[in-house]
């Protein structure tokens, strides 16, 4: 694979569980950074290796993983972790991840590659303090007034009312039945579904002795290029803001990328890591996570560090 060597790797999240990963390294070019690649909800790490070896091809050091009950860390029968969480994925999976990476490339700089969910993951983590940049792909925290105005009956029928139904069916969601990923234990699920417009309101609905959602964001101070599709029905431009809002400790580029831009009929929320995007998606990413720039052409909004932490998150999504 273009002198790119493979090792899988086992996190240990800080509560014991353990997580499958690999470690993406060149086995000749110096390294520039280590990568951490978050993937988005229900979708496995494998989806993302043709890109890990892509960034490894160009001197990146990267870090693909399975959060708990995805792919390779899931422990048998969902219903036994009925209790995993988007919380847990962030506080204790991604910061393991984290952790991993600081750990093992001391004097490198650690960099985020997130989608979807993944974006907010970062900020759940409180090892986030080592991320000097994050790419953010259509990351969002998938509040449905953010949906795409057009799509948003159908999408709120499948993810809150067909979900949580199944869920409770079947005691975790049944995704891979449908063709949709794979399958996600029940408090995601959930999760998802009762959404609030607020994050800090989405845990203290699950329990009352829900950690502090919040706690962390403020100290991830890394730069965060957050890239957002046209045709992305779930990353609009609402559901972008609504999360980056919460980094407020961060400089935020948020980019509009439409298919036509770059030759294409479309590109969606996934298709973002499709090998055929390499030298311009996939190019763009990598010139942000080397250099932190990108051409002032592309960029729709720059958001800057809010001075206090009281930064406004619109409650009604609109």
């Amino acid at each position: 694979m273009q002198n790119v060597q493979v090792t899988p790797v086992t996190l240990i999240a800080t509560d014991g569980y353990k997580l499958a990963a690999h470690h993406w390294t060149h086995t000749t070019l110096p390294i520039r950074a280590i990568v951490v690649i978050n993937p988005a909800t229900a979708v496995k790490a494998s989806y993302y290796h043709r890109y890990a070896q892509f960034l490894a091809t160009n001197g990146m050091s990267v870090l693909t993983f399975d959060y708990r009950g995805i792919g390779k860390s899931r422990r048998g029968s969902l219903r036994e972790f009925k209790n995993i969480s988007k919380l847990d994925w962030g506080r204790l999976d991604c910061d393991a991840a984290l952790q991993w990476a600081r750990n093992n490339h001391i004097d490198t700089p650690v960099h985020v590659v997130a989608h979807s969910i993944g974006g907010l993951l970062v900020g759940l983590a409180k090892n986030n303090t080592c991320v000097e940049r994050c790419v953010t792909v259509g990351a969002q925290y998938a509040y449905w007034r953010d949906y795409e105005r057009g799509k948003r009956l159908s999408m709120w029928l499948r993810w809150h009312i067909l979900m949580p139904v199944l869920t409770t069916l079947f005691g975790y969601f049944p995704a891979k039945a449908l063709g949709w990923h794979e399958d996600l234990p029940a408090a995601a699920a959930y999760e998802w579904a009762f959404r609030p417009a607020r994050l800090e309101e989405s845990y203290l609905k699950m329990t009352e002795s829900a950690p502090d959602a919040l706690a962390h964001f403020s100290g991830m101070t890394g730069d965060i290029l957050a890239i957002g599709m046209t045709d992305d029905p779930f990353g609009t431009p609402a559901a972008l803001d609504r999360l980056l809002a919460y980094f407020t400790s961060s400089r935020r580029v948020h980019v509009r990328i439409s298919p036509e831009s770059i030759g294409e009929e479309s590109i969606g929320h996934f298709a973002f890591f499709h090998d055929r995007f390499k030298t311009t998606l996939w190019q763009q990413s990598l010139d942000w996570l080397i250099s932190g720039n990108i051409p002032e052409s592309a960029v729709s909004s720059i958001i800057t560090p809010a001075i206090h932490s009281s930064t406004q998150v619109p409650a009604d999504g609109r």
